[in-house]
């Protein structure tokens, strides 16, 4: 399947804005301290992502028109690689500029694109996702939250499950069924924005066994939407939600989210006065398989500049960018636990801990191990 792929290389044009975003990033590295930065795009700074959206780093792929830089997707990669190489905190625009601005600037209408995109790009405006559901698992077509019209508007009732920041975004795309039954698979959902102001609305934050609390459920009870809240066409909500997951599962987020543990260990290794062998070659194959996927993650953004909806490439990116990401904890947790009694400065500690507890998230969110498997194995004719 790879031979699907054409290694890319990002323009040179690109250079001033990855040095303009390094620039950023640099400060961040320098006031918080690893633990900290390990938690990169599930930390929340409002302020943070206002910043980045005045230095022009938000809406990057956005047209000049709604606010954006009017360029391509490997504009957003050489900002998104700097701010996570470092562990920046891109939770709070993060969703609205990855994926939510390009649905709604493919799928809107000149309304909702006025309304939404030039907040987007000023790092105003945050949005969450409405996909799991309880009960459904990885199963996204059996969505049971239903919007039934009433008038030229809709009512919406039902609970997600699972909804990254629901408790700080501002509205929500919601994947919900606007006609049928659960049964009926992928015909009858649409996707509707929500503003998480309005009554009815109740959002419950998920206590993880991290400390933390990241995802929520949000539960909707005869919630009432005008005719503006329906992106697209009704009916064609699995149409769109397909194209939008190409956006979550591609891009050097799916490399990244252990790199902090792994720099702050490499800095450990490098004061060890023994260095071992074993410990060696794990570095060095950590940081190969880290540039082959890079270079995957690259030829994915280029289908996407190309127009292209790479959907099995990015599943395929997705799921061994998650499996070297929860393997780098593991294998550094065992090269410590091999040393006992060697000084570890409590910040690797500190940070250790929490990326080997977060990391089984990893190959669930965007879309489980076994669900994107399921894609692969369609796309190459084996099911």
């Amino acid at each position: 399947m790879l031979d699907r792929l054409q290694l890319t290389t990002i323009p040179a044009e690109y250079d001033e804005l990855r040095s303009k975003a390094r620039r950023i990033a640099a400060q961040v590295q320098h006031d918080h301290p690893d633990d900290v930065r390990a938690r990169s795009w599930l930390s929340f700074d409002a302020a943070f992502s206002r910043k980045l959206g005045a230095a022009g780093l938000l809406g990057l792929t956005l047209p000049p028109a709604y606010g954006g830089a009017g360029q391509d997707a490997f504009a957003r990669f050489v900002v998104v690689e700097e701010l996570l190489a470092v562990g920046a905190p891109v939770a709070a625009h993060w969703i609205a500029d990855r994926q939510s601005a390009p649905l709604i600037l493919h799928y809107g209408t000149e309304a909702q694109r006025q309304a939404h995109l030039p907040s987007i790009c000023r790092g105003e405006n945050f949005f969450c996702i409405g996909m799991s559901e309880p009960g459904s698992g990885s199963d996204l077509a059996s969505v049971r939250t239903r919007a039934t019209p009433d008038g030229d508007g809709w009512i919406l009732n039902g609970t997600k499950l699972w909804t990254t920041n629901a408790d700080h975004a501002h509205h929500m795309i919601a994947l919900v069924r606007t006609s049928g039954e659960a049964g009926d698979r992928h015909q009858g959902l649409s996707q509707l924005i929500i503003d998480l102001k309005l009554p009815g609305i109740t959002i419950r934050p998920i206590d993880e066994v991290t400390g933390d609390a990241h995802f929520c459920e949000v539960h909707f009870e005869d919630v009432r939407l005008g005719p503006d809240a329906l992106v697209g066409t009704e009916g064609d909500g699995w149409k769109q939600v397909t194209a939008e997951l190409a956006y979550e599962r591609s891009g050097p987020e799916r490399i990244y989210s252990s790199v902090v543990l792994l720099d702050a260990w490499i800095r450990h290794l490098a004061k060890t006065e023994r260095l071992s062998d074993t410990a060696l070659r794990l570095a060095g194959k950590f940081t190969a398989d880290l540039a082959v996927l890079r270079e995957v993650a690259i030829a994915v953004t280029g289908k996407l500049v190309a127009g292209e909806s790479p959907v099995l490439e990015a599943s395929l990116l997705k799921d061994l960018g998650t499996s070297l990401e929860q393997a780098i904890p593991t294998a550094i947790a065992d090269d410590l636990g091999s040393r006992p009694d060697e000084m570890v400065d409590p910040s690797l500690v500190r940070t250790l801990f929490f990326t080997s507890q977060i990391a089984p998230s990893f190959s669930l969110r965007g879309g489980t191990r076994e669900i994107l498997r399921g894609i692969i194995a369609r796309g190459l004719g084996l099911r």
